[in-house]
């Protein structure tokens, strides 16, 4: 057998296996890219969920302060001690509510990398 017919019959069983590695490889740092992208992009949106949060806990510190003491200030003389168990059940409340909006917030998926898993998934279907 000569070169002119191993040409004919194509690259061979080694030159195969180095185009399939070739082509893993490329598919690997297509998806570590598209990755790298959406980190940046979740970490961004961290940043900006932190710095919302820490202003509002910030806000919502000096509005409760100067607030408990205008109400308490003015209900004393009739509730007596009373407004301040009902200023603990409010902020009970309130503390409550705003748990399950952080939470409501962070399953909105911004935090996630759905186009990466998007691909991976593709990537294993079309493989399997």
């Amino acid at each position: 057998m000569d070169k002119t017919t191993a040409a004919v019959h194509g690259p061979g069983l080694m030159g195969g296996l180095t185009g399939l590695a070739k082509n893993i490889f490329g598919l690997v740092v297509s998806r570590v890219e598209l990755a790298a992208l959406e980190l940046s992009e979740v970490r961004n949106h961290v940043l900006e969920l932190l710095v919302v949060f820490s202003l509002a806990v910030l806000c919502a510190m000096f509005a409760l302060a100067y607030g408990t003491a205008t109400i308490v200030a003015l209900a004393w003389e009739s509730m007596g001690w009373k407004i301040l168990l009902l200023m603990f059940a409010v902020f009970i409340a309130v503390t409550i509510g705003l748990a399950v909006k952080a939470k409501a917030m962070l399953k909105e998926g911004k935090l996630a990398f759905p186009e990466t898993m998007n691909e991976l998934k593709n990537d294993r279907d079309m493989l399997l």
